[in-house]
């Protein structure tokens, strides 16, 4: 009879919890739940020229915020003559095992990491002019590359596209050890890295992968993982030992930050920091309607590509190393891009609104960079910086299109100073 009291029991509270959890769901069909939290259709308004814009801006206002430590970073770094690696030889390493099926990511972890990996891909090589990429895949406990190390993203793009599928588990250690084997050519001037997209939460391997992690260690390989499941100790200490970072995507939109913060150069590490001079040749263009074999793809080619300086060899894009002389091939606006990383622009100064509300000052209402008013932006009204140098103010999106795409100030730009010359006529 207690027993029989005590089923009754259970099932009455197995019932009033059930109540209790549509009650905080709010009655929604399952299938509506699922979109309770994607509701992003809601949070759209029309400004006043009938656009739609987000109400709320706190992931931009967050995304700048995390620019501007890093701004403030490679400030004070640039002053202690940190060294940086301008010509970096990267592998990107994406796990498409079973686990990247999972869909916590919508619509999946495969598709987000392919849309971001895309867009990180541009990003480098606008920010790493000298620099290559190589992709390669884990599944089905093997790893494969899907490029060789190379300067152009669409190649890279269109690779990685066609081979979007998951299946088998994930392998660590054959994923290191087939990027290892690229990586260990690579000049000594050049900064060997590796960025790993893992989406298992386990690493079936076929041996010893500590003795892996010592050989990448020796090998000067920086290896860094993007976790987008939860913190592993494998990877964390694969980073630990070769100097990487290692960190887990909450979301989407954190993912995103995550895999652009490895667009710039880090820091060279000490040890390795050696300075060395580089042989390089900049090729002339090709001339319209030549034909001529591409030493890259070994076919014949019509009016495109570059002609190497020392062997007069065709190679189809910049920049590359010569398959006939290896000449390191690179173009000046390559070259000059570069350097901005070396004495990168200092972080602008956060203005308060009351300044800019005070009538009476003699601070402008309008912004440097785009004339537009600065008064009432957004979520945060009067919202803007200022110039550290030549006193200009901007807005916020002046402000991040300067420090991460413009590299340069437009006021300090056009500020010049007078000079004596009606002095020297005289």
């Amino acid at each position: 009879m207690k027993n029989g009291e005590g089923r009754r029991l259970n099932k009455q509270a197995g019932e009033d919890d059930e109540e209790e959890e549509d009650d905080l769901e709010g009655g929604l069909e399952a299938w509506e739940r699922r979109y309770a939290e994607d509701r992003s259709w809601e949070a759209l308004q029309e400004d006043e020229s009938g656009l739609l814009q987000p109400i709320d801006n706190s992931a931009i206002y967050h995304a700048q915020y995390r620019r501007r430590l890093r701004a403030l970073s490679l400030a004070s770094t640039a002053a202690s003559r940190i060294q940086k690696g301008l010509i970096r030889f990267l592998y990107v390493v994406i796990d498409l095992s079973r686990a990247a099926s999972e869909m916590d990511f919508k619509p999946s972890r495969m598709v987000v990491v392919a849309k971001h990996v895309e867009a990180f891909i541009r990003e480098f090589f606008d920010q790493n002019p000298l620099s290559q990429i190589g992709l390669a895949i884990i599944k089905d406990g093997v790893a494969q590359c899907l490029t060789d190390l190379g300067g152009s993203p669409e190649s890279h793009i269109k690779a990685l596209m066609g081979k979007l599928s998951c299946s088998g588990d994930s392998s660590l250690q054959n994923g290191l050890d087939l990027v290892h084997g690229f990586l260990n050519q690579i000049p000594t001037y050049g900064h060997r890295e590796v960025l790993i997209l893992y989406s298992a939460l386990s690493t079936c391997d076929p041996g010893d992968i500590m003795e892996t992690i010592q050989k990448c260690k020796k090998s000067k390989l920086r290896c860094s993982v993007i976790g987008l499941a939860a913190e592993m100790f494998i990877c964390k200490h694969l980073c630990q030992e070769t100097g990487g970072t290692y960190s887990v995507a909450l979301d989407e939109s954190h993912f995103k930050e995550l895999i652009l913060e490895h667009a710039p150069p880090p820091p060279a590490i000490a040890e390795f920091a050696i300075s060395n001079l580089i042989k390089m040749g900049f090729p002339q263009r090709a001339a319209e309607g030549s034909i001529s074999i591409c030493s890259c793809h070994k076919e014949a080619k019509v009016g495109v590509g570059y002609t190497c300086p020392r062997c007069k060899a065709r190679v189809c894009e910049l920049p590359t190393e010569c398959r006939i002389c290896g000449l390191q091939l690179v173009s000046s606006p390559h070259l000059a891009r570069s350097y901005h990383h070396l004495f990168p622009i200092a972080p602008f100064n956060e203005v308060p609104s009351s300044r800019l509300n005070n009538s009476h000052g003699r601070s402008p209402s309008t912004c440097f960079g785009c004339q537009q008013s600065l008064l009432n932006l957004g979520n945060k009204p009067g919202l803007s910086v200022a110039c550290p140098k030549c006193k200009k103010y901007f807005c916020l999106e002046c402000d991040i299109y300067i420090h991460e795409s413009l590299h340069n100030c437009p006021g300090c730009e056009s500020y010049r100073p007078l000079t004596p010359v009606a002095a020297s006529g005289e």
